[in-house]
C-alpha cells in the first residue's frame, strides 16, 4: 500500500510488479517512510508528483544531478546524437567523442592526469583503480580510510570498513587496511612497509558525514605516496564535476608546496547530467602504460558500454552546461549562503552539533540531547535502530515540507544537503525554513517523538 499523510492509497500495478520481481523491501521502506510517490516530471531542482505536489530535491540522486534534472541543453544534444544514427556501440573504430571528452576532462583536472579510461559507474572505476595500481607497482595491498564509501562491488567493498555493507558477501580482497581519516602517521607507517600499491581516499568523505580533511592532508599524502612508491587514488565520484566549487574537490587542497597531484582520479555520477550511465578514471601516462603496455594488451582491460556515443555526448553536453553557466562558482557562493543561513537558524538547538561542507555538498550533524526530556525518547529510538532518528527527520522533511534528502550512509547522525547546482536562493531559503521547523518540532513537541516511536515499532514488524 502507498501511504501518504492522512490517507492510504491503493498501490499502482507497477509497484506491485516491482515488489514481486525487483525489490519488495525497497517498496516496504518507502511505504514506511511515506515517501512512495509517483513522479510525472522532474526539472531543475523540482520534482512534480502525480498528486500535484512539488518536491524540492536536496539529494540530487546522491550528487548525480549537478546540472539539475533533465537540463534541456543536455537532452537536445542526446536527441541530436540519436538522430545521427552513428556508430553508437561499434567497438571496432576510434571514437571521436571519446577523444574529445577525454581531452576536456584532462584539461579540467590538470597536473599529470593525461589519460582516461571510461566506465559505466563509480564502482567500476574503483575496480579499475585497484587493477591499475597493482599493475603499476607490483604490489597487491591497498590502503583506504575508515568510513569510506567507494561502491558495492566486491573490490570496492574491500575498501570499506562498514560491516553493514559487507555482511553476508564473504571474504573481501586480502591485504586491504583501513586508516583513520587524516592520520598521516598511520599512513606513513603502512606505506613504509612497501607492501601497499595505493592509497584510495575521497577528497571529502560524503557518506561518512561530510567530513573535510585538514588543509594539508591530501598534499602530505601525495608526498608520502611518492616517497614509498605507492599510487594516490582520489575518489571524486560524489565530489567531482564542480559539486564543491572546483572541478575536483581535491583541487581545493593544493598548497604552496604543490598540488595534490593524484596518480588516478575516479569520476562518475554527475558526468552525464544524470541521464546516461557514464564514469571515467583519469590517470597519468605511467599508470596507463603499465596496463596497456603492448599491442597484444591493447584490450586487456575493457568495458562493453564504456565509450558508447550516447554516454560520451552526454558527458560533453554536461561539461558545456557546467562551464557555460558557471555552476562551479555558483556552487561556492550558494553553498556559503546555505551554510550561513543554516548556522544562523539552527545554532541554538541542543541537538545540532555542526553544519559543514564545501560548495553545495553540506551536512547537518545532530547529537544526543543533554536534557532528560529529550534524551529518554532519543535513546529509546537509538536502541531500536541507529538510523531511525535520521529517517524520521527525512520523513518529516518530505511529508510535511516537500523536501527530499537523506542521512549519510555511514553516519546516521548527519543529514546530507546536496541540491542541484542550479538551485535558486528562494529554494535554499525554503530548505532552511523546513529544516528549522523540523528541528524545532523535535525539540519542543511530543508528537515528533510519539510518531517516531510508532514508526520504529512498525519498522520492526516490516
Amino acid at each position: 500500500m502507498n501511504q501518504s499523510a492522512g490517507s492510504i492509497i491503493e498501490a499502482p500495478a507497477w509497484v506491485k510488479d516491482y515488489s514481486e520481481h525487483v525489490n519488495p523491501e525497497w517498496v516496504n521502506l518507502l511505504n514506511l517512510l511515506q515517501m512512495n510517490s509517483t513522479y510525472v516530471r522532474c526539472q531543475g531542482a523540482e520534482l512534480f508528483t502525480k498528486d500535484g505536489r512539488v518536491i524540492l530535491d536536496y539529494l540530487s540522486g546522491y550528487c548525480v544531478h549537478n546540472t539539475g534534472h533533465n537540463h534541456p541543453a543536455i537532452i537536445a544534444e542526446l536527441h541530436r546524437e540519436l538522430d545521427k544514427l552513428g556508430p553508437a556501440m561499434l567497438q571496432s573504430h576510434v571514437p571521436d567523442l571519446s577523444a574529445e571528452l577525454a581531452k576536456r576532462l584532462c584539461r579540467l583536472a590538470g597536473g599529470r592526469l593525461n589519460k582516461v579510461f571510461f566506465t559505466s559507474s563509480g564502482s567500476e572505476g574503483v575496480e579499475s583503480a585497484i587493477k591499475f595500481s597493482r599493475a603499476t607497482t607490483g604490489r597487491n595491498g591497498i590502503l583506504y580510510v575508515q568510513g569510506a564509501f567507494h561502491g558495492l562491488t566486491c573490490g570496492a567493498l574491500s575498501l570499506m570498513d562498514s560491516e553493514f555493507w559487507r555482511a553476508k558477501f564473504g571474504p573481501m580482497l586480502a591485504d586491504t587496511v583501513a586508516l583513520p581519516f587524516g592520520d598521516l602517521e598511520a599512513l606513513k607507517e603502512k606505506l613504509a612497509t612497501k607492501k601497499f600499491g595505493a592509497f584510495v581516499v575521497e577528497a571529502l568523505q560524503s557518506e561518512a558525514g561530510i567530513r573535510l580533511p585538514d588543509a594539508g592532508y591530501l598534499r602530505a599524502a601525495r608526498e608520502l605516496c611518492t616517497r614509498y612508491g605507492a599510487m594516490l587514488v582520489v575518489d571524486e565520484v560524489q565530489t567531482g564535476m564542480f559539486r564543491t566549487g572546483r572541478f575536483l574537490a581535491s583541487q581545493h587542497f593544493n598548497t604552496a608546496a604543490g598540488p595534490v597531484d593524484p596518480d588516478m582520479v575516479i569520476l562518475a555520477k554527475a558526468l552525464s547530467g544524470g541521464l546516461v550511465p557514464v564514469g571515467a578514471i583519469l590517470m597519468t601516462d605511467k599508470v596507463y602504460s603499465s596496463v596497456f603496455d603492448s599491442l597484444k594488451r591493447s584490450m586487456v582491460h575493457a568495458s562493453t558500454f564504456s565509450e558508447n556515443s550516447l554516454s560520451m555526448r552526454a558527458g560533453l553536453a554536461t561539461l558545456d552546461v557546467l562551464e557555460a553557466e558557471n555552476l562551479g562558482e555558483r556552487a561556492l557562493a550558494m553553498g556559503d549562503y546555505l551554510r550561513g543561513r543554516l548556522r544562523e537558524e539552527l545554532s541554538g538547538y541542543e541537538m545540532i552539533k555542526d553544519v559543514r561542507g564545501a560548495g553545495l555538498l553540506s551536512g547537518i550533524e545532530f547529537q544526543a540531547p543533554k536534557s532528560m526530556s529529550l534524551r529518554v525518547p532519543f535513546e529509546a529510538f537509538r536502541m531500536i535502530h541507529a538510523g531511525m532518528f535520521g529517517q524520521v527527520l527525512v520523513m518529516r522533511l518530505f511529508r510535511d515540507h516537500k523536501i527530499l534528502t537523506q542521512i549519510c550512509g555511514n553516519n546516521f547522525m548527519v543529514l546530507k544537503v546536496a541540491p542541484p547546482l542550479t538551485v535558486s536562493v528562494e529554494q535554499l531559503d525554503a530548505f532552511v525554513a523546513a529544516a528549522k521547523a523540523v528541528v524545532e518540532l523535535a525539540h519542543t513537541k511530543n508528537e515528533f517523538w510519539g510518531e517516531a516511536l510508532g514508526l520504529a515499532r512498525r519498522a520492526v514488524n516490516v
